[in-house]
């Protein structure tokens, strides 16, 4: 078992920030170099655009499903050991993802990759409220976060080099020397914190979870296909069951008593509608750009860089801010400025204007910087220390689900407005830019309410 913040030395604060930033560099990393191997794959497998679809379902689907049990079985059997079984995962699934000789396999890999991720996530964001206080722990979650940017922004550079230079298959291998980097700086550190040492995994809990989250993702996934909307009903409805017996269960693989925290409960409702308001913002601009904007992808890349390079820049001075600040200040006018790229966004027009969609994501940039961080932290602060693994595997499901959600917006207001993108060309970017701003505009209602929730968070409760 792990001391108390003021227990840990420098070196060994410095020891879990550098493994959590390494580690948590990994995921955006693997994401967006994937996204520029899609075509060699397709052509390798025989593989069509929807089936290719899966790369990242497949991913995204695991990570989420096992985010929530696998925090439960952190505090019960050690973070620090669930955070180096989840790396060596993701190392396993790296390699044999290079190798893969059918695409079945592949997508198996990244349903296993997608598991370590999750144990990834939700450990490195509780170690570091672990280990660093009240205090301190904005700055560190801030550096933290401008990792996740790092990767996001580097990603698609190096996966386009690597694709074209090396073949699709190295871009996993290039994951395998940080994962290793990362397991042997979590090695080195020496405590392990195990708040729940000698409790047991709810099995059954846990798995109707899994199923309740499966089915509301595939519904996601798949709008807006008439089963989706099943898929979506029935998760719903299994979730519902799910919550009401959570609560009334001695031992909960989902803490539901958080969500009785008001300040815990509005500052993840907010971190959902912030992603659920903007993730699709790259998706609707790479498109843009290289169609409307006449760029290549390269340049699109360049261009869409922008906001990811503001955030990593940002991110870290706004977590030290919100160490310092009213805990609704900074994330309210991070989503504040969200709503305001999004109605910039809402103005683009088929003129293809390079320069003022630039400028707009630098507004979207500097306004993830000011939320992710310091809202992040208002919620480590809002749990006791035997929280922090439940709270933080709450707040990467919460973003998770919105980027999913945002990207089901895409999917719906592309369809009902021109059928799908695969027509795009100059007699539809009419269409395509009305489908844009109406999707646009959702998002905008969306960031607007979650503008409103997070300023009435309220105050934090006293530490505990």
């Amino acid at each position: 078992m792990g001391g108390g913040p003021g227990e840990f030395t420098r070196r060994e604060k410095r020891l879990v920030l550098a493994a959590s930033c390494i580690a948590i560099f990994i995921t955006p990393l693997m994401g967006t170099m994937i996204n520029l191997a899609l075509v060699p794959i397709g052509q390798e497998f025989g593989v069509g655009t929807h089936g290719l679809g899966w790369m990242s379902a497949a991913f995204f689907l695991s990570s989420v499903m096992f985010l929530v049990p696998i925090a439960k079985v952190s505090d019960i059997y050690g973070k620090r050991k669930v955070m180096v079984a989840g790396l060596l995962v993701i190392t396993v699934a790296s390699v044999l993802s290079s190798l893969a000789p059918e695409y079945t396999t592949l997508i198996l890999s990244r349903v296993a990759a997608g598991i370590g991720a999750a144990a990834v996530s939700c450990t490195s964001l509780s170690m570091l409220s672990d280990v660093f206080g009240r205090n301190e722990r904005g700055a560190a979650l801030g550096i933290n976060t401008a990792f996740v940017y790092i990767g996001a922004a580097i990603g698609p550079v190096v996966g386009g080099f690597l694709s074209d230079a090396l073949g699709w298959r190295s871009i996993f291998l290039i994951v395998v020397p940080f994962a290793l980097a990362a397991l042997v700086l979590m090695l080195a550190f020496r405590y392990e914190f195990s708040p729940s040492e000698g409790e047991t995994l709810d099995v059954r809990g846990s798995a109707v979870y899994m199923a309740s989250i499966a089915l509301v993702m595939f519904g996601l996934i798949n709008l807006p296909e008439a089963y989706a909307f099943v898929s979506l009903a029935a998760g719903s409805a299994l979730f519902l069951l799910f919550y009401r017996a959570m609560s009334r269960s001695e031992r909960p693989v989902l803490n539901t008593r958080l969500f009785g925290n008001r300040v815990f409960a509005r500052a993840t409702a907010a971190t959902f509608m912030n992603y659920a308001a903007s993730y699709a913002v790259t998706f609707f601009l790479a498109l843009y750009l290289q169609s409307i904007g006449q760029l290549s992808a390269t340049g699109a890349g360049v261009i869409l860089l922008v906001q990811p390079a503001v955030q990593a820049v940002l991110t870290p001075i706004a977590g030290r801010m919100s160490d310092v600040t009213d805990p609704r200040l900074l994330p309210t006018a991070g989503m504040a400025l969200t709503c305001a790229g999004l109605a910039m966004l809402m103005l683009l027009d088929e003129g293809g204007g390079l320069a003022y969609v630039t400028v707009t994501l630098v507004v979207l940039g500097l306004g993830y910087s000011l939320f992710s961080a310091p809202n992040t932290n208002s919620v480590m602060r809002s749990v006791s220390v035997r929280e922090y693994s439940d709270a933080s595997a709450t707040v990467s499901t919460m973003r998770q689900m919105g980027m999913m959600v945002s990207m089901a917006v895409a999917m719906c207001t592309i369809s009902l407005v021109m059928g799908s993108t695969d027509n795009l060309g100059p007699e539809t970017y009419g269409l395509f830019v009305t489908a844009m701003r109406l999707s646009f505009g959702v998002c905008l209602v969306m960031c607007v309410i979650g503008t409103v929730i997070s300023w009435f968070r309220g105050d934090e409760p006293s530490p505990s």
